[in-house]
């Protein structure tokens, strides 16, 4: 029987690999799988090789490459970090040179406001006298309350209201900020802001000093003017003084001390006139009261004959005070013939009044007495032929017009 099949074709045997070496003979068998396994072993060890080769041959290249390109990146850092390291420099230094100029505004603004402080605090008790000088000429009115408005005629308010007024631009800054701009720039602005608030409160400290004192001569010329028209006695050198000199110019340093130092004169002035004014007998006896009979030449209401009436007689009927027309001492107090109860006072300047006809005496000799004092009250006493107030004024002794000094206070009485 044959030792192969021929049904499936010839029958591949493993080859078979025979060692002899002496008298022993080895042999093995090689499968196909160890030949394709040894054949992969190889292949892969040089592929290996090959690749080791390789990478061994271009390392090198590429170490230097990343060397290279990190250096490059480490250079670009280093300019980096150079270039923002200038810019925070620039930025340090502008923000000290802000700093100082901050600090050197904010140290000039801080002397302006002392200084607008002492001249507030300077101004204060002469807007109160110009004040005082307005509410008396005005007569006595209400005090403003804090929510009334201030009229011109209180300095002191209106200056008071332009001072707070003036803050309102600091704040308007602040609101109209443009977001290009640096803090600097907007704290430059403030400060102009500031400074421009500054000016205005000075200026209008100088014009309302300066409108003041234009006022005080004005009014203190006027008063004076009333009384030497009027013929009655003035110092003659009130609103009036010689001047001359060469110029000196003032700079708006000087210019407040000096308007403040002409508003102290022109106010003094301005009392002192008013003062001397006071002092003169020019008030109304008998405010409301009608004249029936005025002085001068007159048919005499007991004889009926001509006689010289010396003073000025009111329609009040029994018991209506009788009151002071000026401050000064009384010399008669008591009956005096046909004045009946006389009260006489004498205002100095050699001028003196007479209250004639009363029913009763209020006062006694040598007693000092201010205007608008009673004095006595109306009556029919002495020489009368009804209930009424005869009234005199005298100068030097000798008797003269009432109705003069009664015109002269109601002009003044405005200005008084």
């Amino acid at each position: 029987m044959a030792a192969h099949s021929t049904v499936f074709g010839k029958r591949r045997e493993p080859h078979t690999v025979i060692i002899a070496r002496g008298n022993s003979i080895k042999h093995f068998t090689v499968r196909p799988w160890m030949a394709a396994l040894a054949g992969s072993v190889v292949a892969a060890v040089t592929l290996g090789y090959f690749a080791a080769t390789s990478y061994l041959v271009f390392r090198d290249d590429l170490i230097g490459a990343a060397i290279a390109r990190q250096a490059r990146m480490q250079h670009a850092y280093e300019d980096r970090i150079s270039a923002l390291r200038a810019q925070v420099d620039r930025i340090t230094s502008r923000q000290l040179l802000d700093q100082q100029l901050m600090e050197t505004k904010v140290t000039e603004l801080l002397a302006r406001q002392s200084k607008l402080s002492e001249r507030h605090s300077r101004m204060g008790p002469i807007l109160e006298k110009a004040n005082a000088s307005a509410e008396e000429a005005a007569g006595a009115q209400p005090a403003p309350r804090p929510g009334d408005r201030a009229d011109a005629g209180t300095p002191a308010l209106s200056y008071a209201r332009a001072a707070n007024a003036a803050t309102f631009p600091l704040w308007s800054t602040r609101d109209g900020n443009d977001p290009s701009e640096s803090a600097a720039d907007r704290a430059d602005k403030l400060f102009v802001s500031i400074n421009q608030s500054l000016r205005t409160i000075e200026t209008e400290q100088i014009a309302k000093i300066s409108t003041l004192a234009d006022d005080a001569y004005q009014a203190a010329d006027q008063i004076s003017e009333i009384l030497e028209d009027a013929g009655l006695p003035v110092d003659a050198d009130f609103g009036k003084s010689d001047m001359g000199g060469p110029l000196i110019a003032i700079d708006n340093v000087q210019a407040f001390d000096t308007k403040v130092r002409e508003l102290d004169v022109a106010l003094d002035l301005l009392d002192q006139v008013k003062k001397q004014a006071k002092s003169l007998p020019i008030a109304n006896p008998a405010p409301g009261r009608s004249i029936s009979s005025t002085f001068g030449m007159r048919k005499d209401p007991i004889l009926g004959t001509p006689a010289l009436h010396s003073g000025m007689d009111f329609r009040a009927p029994t018991g209506t005070p009788a009151t002071a027309t000026a401050a000064g001492v009384v010399t008669i107090a008591g009956w005096n013939g046909g004045y009946g109860r006389l009260v006489e006072i004498d205002h100095g300047n050699g001028l003196a009044t007479r209250f004639a006809h009363l029913s009763r005496i209020g006062v006694k000799e040598g007693q000092r007495v201010r205007l608008g004092d009673v004095i006595g009250l109306t009556g029919n006493s002495g020489r009368s032929t009804g209930p009424h107030m005869h009234y005199e004024i005298r100068r030097g002794g000798h008797a003269v017009d009432p109705l003069r000094f009664i015109k002269v206070g109601k002009k003044l009485s405005q200005l008084l």
